[in-house]
């Protein structure tokens, strides 16, 4: 069976991994290098803290293979584990917190309730007083999108996968009754019984090649490292201040990742050109933000250094995994979860062509026609 993969970050290298692994001979297309595209900008997080069963299943999925990766791929991606901790300034947003909490219970997700000085004993210098609840699950943390991109990669080329940077996919060929049949690009036409679309913010592109419409939109995101004026100690939980729309991870020696989204406006962005540098009015909302959150922030904070990537986004904030038309698997728009989701989304693609239909989670409300036929799911808990 001849796969052509189209993507080289983590969602299309780990789709090329396991369907190698399960025995189909397989190309993997990227038009620059592995992991340029939204990979490498991740923030890193790893959460099964998601009011969507589905969503909470695909990260319970991966954090099975993120818990042992450095034993099965011999790669140290840096994954620790502080927890998630989400802030509810509101009584409102408690009550949801409530509610995400008893759905995450009822998969199998470790998450709880907590009080204010229950908060501040995680977070030590939380201003407990701002704050009316929180849902905070151990089991939730980072690691390092490049290293474990590197590690299915190195994976992917010993399972016989031919991965091919600086190619990019110019056409998909279909035949008479429209299944797919191979992939073009600028030298040569690759015969495919099967392709899969793992191209992140390109992914409605590259639809597009195939005669398919999928609603995907390519969104500007921005992350800082910042040094607070109080260094943020590694045990402390990636914190959200669900309410503000900010949020903070511990990065090393004290630093944090932190980041937010303040604007209405949110325009698609040209994935081929977009502004890739964090703004400084952009920085000082963050800190300023931060700042009512805990009193690692003030300013003394300052920033190291910044920079902005692309979600892939649909109109529900869930991913379109799915065999589109006969030999056109998609595996994108993850939302901003597709680095923490990718090992479940990898298995899937390969069950989906390898098995003929997909087991380890049940993904029947992940197809594109959900959107016309108004069936949107729903997620309360996006952190932008």
């Amino acid at each position: 069976m001849q796969v052509v993969v189209i993507g080289g970050g983590i969602i299309g290298i780990a789709s090329a991994y396991y369907l190698g692994r399960s025995g189909a001979e397989v190309t993997l297309l990227e038009k620059g290098n592995l992991g340029n595209g939204s990979t490498d900008r991740a923030n890193g997080g790893i959460r099964a803290q998601f009011s969507s069963p589905v969503s909470a299943r695909l990260s319970m999925e991966s954090m099975e293979v993120w818990e042992t990766f450095e034993e099965e791929f011999d790669t140290d991606i840096a994954y620790r584990r502080p927890g998630y901790m989400f802030l509810a300034r509101e009584e409102e947003t408690a009550e949801r917190f409530e509610e995400n909490v008893r759905k995450q219970n009822e998969v199998g997700v470790d998450s709880e309730m907590l009080d204010p000085d229950e908060a501040a004993e995680l977070c030590p210098e939380l201003y407990a007083e701002n704050f009316v609840a929180a849902s905070y699950s151990p089991a939730d943390g980072f690691a390092d999108p490049h290293l474990a991109l590197q590690g299915f990669s190195t994976a992917a080329d010993a399972a016989g996968v031919d991965i091919r940077t600086k190619t990019e996919a110019v056409d998909v060929r279909k035949d008479a009754t429209g299944r797919v049949t191979g992939v073009e690009t600028a030298e040569e036409t690759l015969d495919a019984d099967y392709m899969v679309n793992a191209a992140g913010p390109w992914a409605a592109k590259v639809a597009k090649l195939a005669g398919v419409d999928l609603p995907i939109s390519p969104k500007r995101r921005q992350l800082m490292v910042a040094d607070p004026d109080t260094p943020v100690d590694s045990s402390v939980p990636f914190t959200i201040d669900q309410d503000r729309g900010v949020h903070f991870r511990p990065e090393r020696n004290g630093a944090v990742v932190c980041g937010g989204h303040f604007d209405e406006a949110d325009p698609d962005m040209s994935p081929d050109g977009f502004p890739k540098q964090v703004s400084l009015d952009w920085s000082a909302q963050v800190i300023e933000g931060l700042s009512d959150v805990a009193g690692n922030f003030g300013p003394e904070t300052a920033v190291k250094e910044g920079w902005a990537g692309l979600y892939s986004m649909t109109p529900d904030h869930h991913p379109i995994i799915e065999e589109t038309i006969p030999g056109f698997v998609v595996a994108a728009g993850f939302s901003g979860h597709g680095f923490m989701q990718s090992p479940a989304a990898g298995q899937l693609v390969s069950e989906i062509i390898v098995d003929g239909s997909p087991s380890l989670v049940d993904i029947s409300s992940l197809t594109s026609d959900r959107f016309e036929r108004g069936t949107r799911l729903e997620e309360g808990t996006v952190i932008d």
